[in-house]
């Protein structure tokens, strides 16, 4: 997953979602856990974002529910 994220969270609904910017128009999720879905580009089978509901719940778990997610986020620094 390349790209910028975007970073979304529905405290009402309690649902995280983090997604490349931009995404493309055809995707297709996949269960990954309970409650942890991911989204994938339909052509390429890239992973671009990745889903929680019932964020609350799961907060204390999300370190061990990304290791089982094939994803990886890196964050670093660019210049202005």
């Amino acid at each position: 997953m390349n790209g910028s994220l975007d970073i979304y969270y529905d405290e009402e609904g309690d649902f995280l979602e983090i997604t490349i910017l931009n995404p493309p128009i055809e995707s297709f999720c996949e269960d990954v856990n309970e409650d942890v879905f991911i989204r994938r580009d339909e052509n390429t089978k890239e992973v671009i974002g990745i889903g929680v509901l019932n964020f609350k719940s799961h907060a204390h778990d999300l370190k061990d529910i990304l290791a089982k997610a094939p994803v990886k986020i890196n964050f670093e620094t660019i210049e202005p």
